[in-house]
């Protein structure tokens, strides 16, 4: 019997990629809440609403895009490897970016470079002595 309404197919891409980001079963925890909005009488009544809270980092998303719990439940799982997956990556790529901007700095300029940065300050310097007042000399 499948734990989700949805495709075996689907349910084992999930799982697939629930072992690959490293996230077990275990390490969810999953709670039920009644829906707002609509769907009427259905919603006001039962909790379709899912919530999932990753203990390990702490990401916890809500659900509640359809009237069926168990759909909401695959839905939730999705949104939650989501943002596991980006925070995940985007770490990595912050820790890159941090590299290569230090890279950037300790690299030794161009003597053209140079000269061109240095006639950016001088001409930044001159705007500022413009702006002085006159009386303060």
């Amino acid at each position: 019997m499948s734990a989700f309404p949805v495709s075996s197919e689907k349910e084992s891409q999930l799982a697939q990629r629930m072992a690959a980001l490293g996230v077990s079963e275990t390490e969810i925890e999953e709670s039920f809440v009644r829906s707002g909005g609509h769907g009427g009488q259905n919603v006001n009544k039962t909790s379709t609403c899912v919530m999932l809270l990753h203990r390990p980092t702490g990401v916890q998303v809500k659900c509640q895009e359809t009237r069926q719990q168990g759909l909401n439940r695959f839905l939730a799982r999705r949104l939650l490897l989501d943002k596991i997956e980006e925070r995940q990556k985007g770490f990595v790529a912050a820790q890159r970016a941090e590299i290569e901007r230090i890279r950037r700095q300790k690299r030794k300029r161009s003597r053209r470079a140079k000269q061109r940065m240095l006639a950016d300050k001088a001409h930044h310097s001159g705007k500022k002595a413009a702006r002085r007042s006159v009386g303060m000399e």
